[in-house]
C-alpha cells in the first residue's frame, strides 16, 4: 500500500470531506456541515488536511492554530485504510505545520468511548490530560 499523499483540502472537496465524515469519523459536531467547515478553510486555509490515496480521500485531520495554542479535531481514517499508518502522516503533517507557526504543544479532542482512537493517539505520543474537563455552551439552537 502506497503511502497517502497529505494535502490541505480546496474549497470543491468540502462535500467530499462531509460524506467523509459520516462514514469514517466517530460522533457529529455542530459545525459539522458545509457552513461550518466553509467558514473554517476561508479563516485558515491550511487546517483541515487531507490524506489522498489515488483520487481517494482515505483521512482527514483538522489542525488548528490559534495564534496560542494547537488544537486537532477530526482525525479520522477510512474503515479500509486504517491502521496502515495514514492517522501517523497526517499527525505528522500537522505537527509540522504547528511548529511552522510557531506552536509550543498540541492538544486532541477525543471521544471517551472512542477506544480505537485513543489507541491511534496514544501510539503517535500523546496522553490523556486528566487534569482538565472539557466545557461548552451551544451559541446556536442549530
Amino acid at each position: 500500500m502506497t503511502d497517502p499523499r497529505i494535502r490541505t483540502a480546496a474549497p470543491e472537496d468540502l462535500d467530499d470531506v462531509l460524506a467523509f465524515w459520516k462514514t469514517a469519523a466517530e460522533g457529529t459536531s455542530i459545525s459539522d456541515d458545509r457552513d461550518g467547515v466553509e467558514r473554517l478553510v476561508a479563516r485558515d486555509p491550511e487546517a483541515l488536511l487531507l490524506a489522498v490515496r489515488g483520487s481517494e480521500l482515505v483521512g482527514t485531520v483538522i489542525a488548528g492554530f490559534d495564534g496560542w495554542r494547537c488544537h486537532l479535531y477530526r482525525l479520522a481514517v477510512h474503515p479500509d485504510h486504517r491502521r496502515q499508518g495514514v492517522a501517523a502522516a497526517l499527525l505528522a503533517a500537522a505537527e509540522e505545520r504547528f511548529v511552522r507557526l510557531g506552536g509550543r504543544r498540541a492538544d486532541a479532542m477525543v471521544l471517551v468511548h472512542n477506544t480505537s482512537a485513543q489507541h491511534a493517539w496514544r501510539s503517535s505520543g500523546y496522553t490523556p490530560e486528566e487534569r482538565w474537563r472539557r466545557w461548552v455552551r451551544p451559541l446556536t439552537d442549530g
